[in-house]
């Protein structure tokens, strides 16, 4: 063995090895003949070793490997039937068609089925409600109804009792507690500020433009007025609408009826900028909008004027805490803010971010919980 060409041996090696079915790349094979050179053809184990740890790459080849050795140094007879045959694996849908059509196979078929299934529900949750049939969309409005908004925390001017001894004096307790020591304040207590959900504000656009995404919406206003939150609801279209009573109730049928009849203005035309202008001087800078997170649903399409616009987002930013734009068009990869009305809102805007899907809306509820 040591006196043939130790290249020519390597290559037959390497041959031999296919034939019976190990992997063995080119390059592997450039390898397995720098190895063989350095450990010397003269030792049988030095050269087993050397070759299984180059071409080796799973347990399951060490027997094929033998194989190939022993064949190739020793002599013995391999032959490519002895390797055991692959199972084809086949990977299907289950479906009730394939279940029927898996019965109807031979049992004596070696061949393995792998049946995959897949969730419209998971589907459903990235598509732009645009898109949707109306099949889907009810059952997208079904699974908005299962988010649960939970809005930021913020710092009350009310104290609640604190087991560190650290804080604001808590003199009532204290004294209470000196009682059991003689009037010894020997066990001082401390008060620390408590923390209360942030109100949220929802303005929604319910103009002809937002038809695709309006009722989405407005079950999403439904699930967080319903949530348990602070939440305040309004549409915005031709006029301001305020919608938090009608969207109170538990049944969302009954609530997104009532708030239908209430939007007078429903699929009519957008005046963004007089709409969040009588906001601002009823409700907002009175007090609902003051430290809240105000969150304005609209594409940004606006037929009034953007410099009122921009004047009242600019009022809208002085009061609130943050000021949140869901935009369902901003989803689309050459989206550019060049609206009148977007552009002149986007300036006064905290978070810019889409509302196109329920996965969409899902980040919605992450980025107000922030």
């Amino acid at each position: 063995m040591a006196e043939r060409d130790p290249d020519r041996l390597v290559v037959a090696f390497a041959r031999l090895a296919r034939r019976l079915g190990l992997e063995v790349p080119v390059g592997a094979t450039v390898t397995l003949g720098q190895a063989w050179a350095a450990v010397g053809l003269g030792s049988r184990d030095a050269c087993y070793w050397a070759g299984r740890v180059v071409l080796l790459r799973r347990p399951e080849d060490v027997g094929l490997y033998d194989q190939a050795f022993r064949a190739f140094w020793d002599g013995e007879r391999a032959e490519p039937d002895e390797v055991e045959r692959p199972v084809a694996v086949t990977v299907g849908l289950d479906l009730p068609d394939d279940a029927a059509v898996a019965r109807d196979e031979p049992a004596e078929t070696e061949d393995v089925t792998l049946r995959v299934r897949w969730s419209p529900a998971e589907q459903l949750r990235t598509r732009d409600f645009a898109t949707c049939s109306r099949a889907e969309l009810d059952e997208a409005h079904r699974l908005i109804a299962d988010l649960r908004l939970v809005s930021a925390q913020r710092r009350s001017r009310r104290h609640r009792p604190t087991r560190r001894a650290r804080g604001r004096p808590d003199l009532r307790r204290t004294v209470r507690r000196s009682l059991r020591a003689d009037g010894e304040p020997i066990r001082r207590a401390f008060t620390r500020p408590s923390e209360r959900p942030r109100p949220v504000v929802l303005l929604c656009d319910v103009s002809g433009s937002m038809e695709p995404y309006a009722r989405a919406f407005v079950r999403f206003l439904h699930t967080a007025v319903v949530g348990g939150a602070r939440v305040e609801a309004f549409a915005l279209g031709t006029r301001l609408t305020r919608l938090t009573r009608e969207l109170s109730s538990r049944d969302p049928d009954e609530a997104l009826a009532a708030a239908a009849r209430r939007v007078t203005d429903w699929s009519g035309g957008t005046r963004l900028g007089e709409g969040l202008r009588a906001f601002n001087d009823r409700w907002g800078v009175r007090g609902l909008a003051r430290g809240a997170t105000v969150v304005i649903l609209s594409d940004g399409w606006d037929r009034g004027d953007p410099d009122l616009l921009a004047g009242e987002m600019r009022r809208l930013r002085r009061v609130a805490h943050r000021v949140v734009w869901v935009n369902p068009l901003k989803a689309s990869a050459d989206y550019a803010p060049l609206a009148r009305g977007m552009a002149a809102a986007l300036p006064h805007v905290d978070e810019f971010v889409t509302g196109h899907s329920v996965a969409a809306l899902d980040d919605l509820v992450a980025v107000l919980a922030r």
